[in-house]
């Protein structure tokens, strides 16, 4: 694999609609056989994922890496609870952020780095649904005003 920024392979779009997103941190991912194939072809799902803290350690629950088709009996189950890597500095900085209330591990999109799977990993405070209604006028006024100067530059 080509060394470089990578690619990403897939996005949590509803992360940044339900959450105000403070702080993110870049972790591994431990795999098995063949996930990695898997998602190289695309084929993940973070729609319905999350982050715990489990014993000192990071894991992803419901990602959804499909099955590699020629994977036959060396296939995955596809929404295994994952560990993620990352520094110890960083685990302990993540415990004392998410026991605060309103916080929580949103992860952010899953991408290759270097040949090795990364995945973003943002620290979100929920978003109340009067956030999330004042979000969506401020896109609507700011795509509205985008039209405007384009219609007047024609």
């Amino acid at each position: 694999m080509p060394r470089g920024p990578g690619k990403t392979i897939a996005q949590n779009k509803k992360a940044g609609h339900d959450y105000f997103i403070e702080e993110t941190f870049e972790a591994g991912i431990v795999l098995q056989g063949t996930e990695i194939k898997s998602i190289r072809a695309g084929r993940v799902n973070l729609k319905e994922s999350f982050a715990r803290i489990h014993n000192g350690e990071v894991f992803i629950h419901n990602m959804h890496i499909s099955h590699y088709e020629q994977g036959n009996i060396y296939n995955h189950d596809p929404t295994r609870a994952r560990k993620l890597l990352l520094h110890r500095k960083q685990i302990s900085q993540l415990i004392g952020a998410t026991q605060q209330k309103g916080y929580a591990l949103v992860p952010l999109k899953i991408y290759i780095k270097n040949g090795v799977a990364k995945l973003l990993l943002g620290l979100g405070r929920g978003k109340k649904k009067y956030d999330k209604r004042e979000d969506l006028k401020r896109k609507q006024v700011n795509r509205e005003i985008d039209r405007a100067i384009k219609e007047s530059l024609k």
